[in-house]
Formats: structure tokens, sequence, C-alpha cells
């Protein structure tokens, strides 16, 4: 039996609109998908109105869920929009440990939403911590972590990206991917 391949996980600082090297770019949406600020307010600018049309015919998204478009304008040939969960400071450990159970989500779906279209490279933003205010350093131990095991669980991916839009976030990214 062959041992099991793990796909590579690099770290990327600046735009992820400009990836042309992978199958999909990560869209971290809002739930109407019809573009917004951060990332996705970017990448629907990038992808120009064709995008926007495409994800008018997909009636939105749920928080956790992940759905596939066309990249139209972009140089990735596809986009995976996933709805990230909005962070609430001060909420009890039950309520944020259902934060990170949708924040994972989205990582785990926008995998399988990948490999059933047969994508063998997919290009992530951090997802919930722009305006969604998730801390970062717990997001990147989760976004990591779901990644790692998601990609061995369902296989054939190549390599998996992080593009990530600070410096201080890069840096989290970089110390969840050594632990």
């Amino acid at each position: 039996m062959a041992a099991e391949r793990h796909p590579r996980i690099t770290l990327h600082l600046g735009d992820i609109t400009t990836d042309g090297e992978v199958d999909a770019i990560v869209d971290a949406a809002n739930k109407t998908l019809l573009g917004g600020g951060g990332v996705d307010g970017a990448i629907h600018r990038a992808a120009g109105k064709g995008l926007l049309a495409e994800c008018r015919e997909l009636d939105g998204c749920e928080t956790g869920d992940a759905k596939i478009t066309g990249g139209h304008d972009l140089p990735a040939a596809h986009v995976i929009h996933t709805v990230g969960p909005v962070w609430a400071s001060g909420g009890d450990e039950a309520k944020q440990r259902s934060k990170d159970e949708q924040l994972a989500s989205c990582y785990r779906r926008s995998l399988e939403v990948a490999r059933d279209n047969g994508l063998a490279s997919v290009a992530f933003p951090s997802i919930s911590t722009g305006v969604y205010r998730f801390p970062v350093d717990r997001a990147a131990a989760i976004a990591v972590a779901t990644v790692r095991e998601g990609a061995a669980e369902l296989g054939g991916f190549e390599e998996i990206r992080f593009w990530l839009f600070d410096q201080a976030t890069y840096d989290d990214y970089e110390k969840a991917l050594g632990d």
C-alpha cells in the first residue's frame, strides 16, 4: 500500500486575486454572495460583472457552507464562496466553540466542494478575521488544522495556499503551521 500523500501547504503575503497558479481561490463571502468589503469585495471587483451574475443564481449561502462559481476575469478558473462566522467577543465558551466549529466548516466544505469538482489546488484567505473580527491566532490554528485534516481525509490535493493580508496575520499562520 502506498504512503498517503499530503498536499504542500504554503503561505503568501498579498492579494489572493492575483493567484493564477491554483484551480480555485476561496472567497470569504457574506450570506448573499453578492459582494461586500474586504477580500469579498476585492474578488468581486477583480472577477468582473460575470461573477456577480453567476452568484445571483446561487441564492446565497449559509454560514459554514460553500458554493462554487467560475473565476470569470480572475486568473484562477474557479471561486469557492464560503460564509464565515461573525465573532462576538465576550460570549460564553459554548458560543465561542460554536463559532470555532462554523469556521472549521468553512474550510472543510470548501475542500469538499473543490474535491467534488476535481480541483487539486486551492488558495484560502484568512476567513472571518477582517470585518467579522474572529481572533487571528485562533482562526489560524483552526484553519491550518482543518485544512491538514480535511485534505488528508479527502485526498487528491497537490497544494493548499493561504493568502494573508498583512504581516501580523502571516506570522500567526506561520506559527500555526509550525505547531
